[in-house]
């Protein structure tokens, strides 16, 4: 059984070895046809690495050739299938821009968009290539509303937006765990949430959101001085009102509403010594009115 083995390992490392010998025979050919049929037939055996690296040492070679764009269109597809995205992104693009007439020029187009998409980071890292990966999708949608590819491309707009939806729910989410008793991160979680909400009016962390706001918010009217206290007390009162509104059945309500009492009871007492106040300026006003009136 060992022998048979040691056979069988030996006989594949002899045919590995015969094949890199092939490549390496066609890599330093001279002969731009021999190389091209190879790449080519390297393509279509689906070994992309060696297609690719034969491709790029021959396409320098073959501008005003007839293969020029078929060499061109398949060293993109070289790029992509061995993960090499942002360089299919170009090449794709490329490949449309100089054979715009091609039959392949709206497919090369739909791929430097997909390959963006294959890019795409994981929601908890930078976004900038998601949404470059959307505008571009949307981008060929536009120009080709009737494309074959039309079902996926909107499919995968979705899932680009989900992605970037999970980021914005994070960064909101992590400004009021971060510190919660900081005025500045209260603030800049009540501004995140309200974000969120306006850009993705149908999320299903919307409940969550719309919670988290009156808590933010109670919280940051809670630990603000007294002067600005009103104005936060009453936001709080509003997204307390809000929250009930959209989401009636929430298990969230019970938290919420002890926030929305301590809230209004707060406004009812500083607005009833804002008016004591007022009535005691009125009163040492009119106390120095009449003494400035009265004669001598």
């Amino acid at each position: 059984m060992k022998l048979k083995n040691l056979v069988l390992i030996l006989f594949v490392a002899v045919i590995g070895l015969s094949s890199c010998g092939k490549f390496e025979k066609f890599r330093k050919s001279a002969s731009v046809p021999l190389k091209y049929k190879a790449a080519v037939d390297y393509y279509k055996k689906k070994d992309f690495a060696k297609a690719g690296i034969l491709f790029d040492e021959i396409l320098p070679l073959l501008k005003g050739d007839s293969t020029q764009e078929l060499a061109t269109f398949y060293q993109a597809y070289c790029d992509f299938n061995t993960g090499n995205y942002t360089l299919a992104n170009s090449h794709f693009k490329k490949f449309a821009e100089v054979f715009s007439r091609s039959e392949y020029a709206e497919e090369a187009i739909y791929m430097s968009a997909f390959a963006l998409y294959k890019d795409s980071p994981n929601y908890n890292l930078d976004q900038t290539g998601t949404l470059s990966a959307i505008n571009e999708i949307q981008s060929y949608l536009n120009n080709y509303p009737d494309t074959k590819f039309k079902e996926e491309c909107s499919n995968i707009i979705r899932e680009l937006r989900k992605k970037l939806e999970r980021k914005a729910y994070e960064k909101a989410r992590l400004y009021y765990k971060t510190s919660p008793f900081n005025i500045a991160t209260l603030k800049s979680s009540v501004i995140e949430i309200t974000n969120f909400q306006r850009d993705f009016p149908d999320s299903d962390y919307n409940e969550e959101m719309a919670y988290l706001k009156v808590l933010s918010q109670f919280e940051l009217a809670n630990s603000t001085i007294e002067i600005k206290q009103k104005e936060r007390y009453t936001d709080a009162s509003k997204f307390y009102l809000e929250l009930v509104d959209k989401y009636p059945n929430s298990n969230y309500l019970k938290l919420a509403e002890k926030m929305y009492s301590k809230s209004v009871e707060e406004v009812a007492r500083i607005t009833k010594l804002e008016d004591e106040y007022k009535a005691a300026v009125e009163k040492e006003k009119a106390k120095t009115s009449k003494l400035a009136t009265s004669p001598q």
